[in-house]
């Protein structure tokens, strides 16, 4: 019998699917569409980013697709290599107990095949980027093979997971402009503190199980200092944003003043967001941990929509 893992949504599709196929279907997450999309949305933000100083246009429509495509397969891939990786000790971990190889309703070589399978359509859009994006995608492969050992040597995994998850802002950025810049790289530092803070907030959920099996994390770094970590992290990706932001405003104006107008009017719903997020954070409320964690999105939504905006205001005429 293959039963819904405990942080899947019963009535998801995927929980309805034939039961052939279903731990397939889980060992991807396609259960929990949270994590492509929070894999995919800094693609999307490196896109919108580019539009800042490079105009947007009707071509960047496929770059956004092929990076969404690119996010599901390769996070399915990933995640598939984390459970083959880490299926000793999701046994032994409530949240992970069910997931398909500690419960057997996958064996490991299927899973091997499975993970291949996924990579195989992550090739295919590779094969679709310019050659300094293909470049900077194959730099991410050592930071994927790594990641599922970090739990295992360092109280920072969530950092790597960081470094991992916002990888897709480079290749997104060289994708659409040819170049790399040093506003670029900032902005991928603030994602990085963006994602140790979402997903310190999600690990909340296992810091009793994750002690007993010795796995690592911010949340139980953090210990009773858990929110104002966050809050740390938070506010250093929203620093690192607004200083890469600010940094290319100056196709707009050059006035500075004009630039910190343009960069915090860009950022200023995704502040608020963060803020309501900090407000509801109350560990050890798990339940309310995850819908924060699930709830993320809306950060990044809120800050490719405002620096696409910015390319339909006429500025000439202002």
């Amino acid at each position: 019998m293959v039963q819904a893992v405990k942080d899947s949504a019963k009535t998801h599709w995927v929980n309805r699917a034939p039961i052939g196929i279903r731990p397939y279907l889980q060992l991807s997450r396609l259960d929990r569409p949270v994590g492509y999309w929070l894999l995919a949305l800094p693609g999307w933000i490196g896109l919108a980013f580019a539009g800042l100083s490079h105009d947007l246009v009707w071509r960047d429509l496929v770059w956004a697709v092929l990076i969404l495509i690119g996010a599901i397969a390769m996070r399915g891939a990933g995640c598939t290599y984390n459970d083959i990786v880490d299926q000793d000790l999701d046994a032994q971990v409530e949240r992970t107990a069910l997931r398909p190889l500690p419960a057997g309703t996958v064996t490991t070589r299927r899973a091997w095949i499975w993970a291949f399978a996924q990579i195989g359509i992550g090739f295919l859009v590779w094969l679709c980027l310019p050659l300094l994006a293909k470049g900077i995608a194959l730099l991410a492969l050592p930071l994927v093979a790594a990641y599922p050992f970090m739990k295992r040597i360092t109280w920072f995994p969530q950092v790597w997971l960081g470094m991992t998850f916002n990888w897709a802002v480079l290749v997104a950025y060289a994708a659409k402009t040819g170049v790399m810049s040093a506003p670029l790289f900032l902005l991928y530092l603030g994602l990085i503190f963006w994602t140790v803070g979402y997903d310190t907030i999600y690990a909340c959920q296992d810091i009793e199980d994750d002690a007993m099996v010795g796995i690592k994390s911010t949340a139980r770094k953090f210990g009773g200092r858990l929110r104002f970590g966050v809050f740390i992290c938070y506010s250093l990706f929203v620093v690192f944003g607004l200083i890469s932001t600010a940094s290319v405003a100056f196709n707009y104006s050059p006035d500075a003043f004009f630039h910190w107008f343009i960069a915090i009017a860009i950022w200023c719903p995704s502040i608020f967001c963060l803020v309501v997020f900090l407000h509801k954070f109350r560990p050890p409320n798990f339940e309310q941990s995850l819908k924060i964690f699930k709830s993320n999105w809306i950060i990044a939504a809120f800050l490719i929509f405002n620096m696409m905006a910015l390319n339909f205001i006429p500025w000439d005429s202002i």
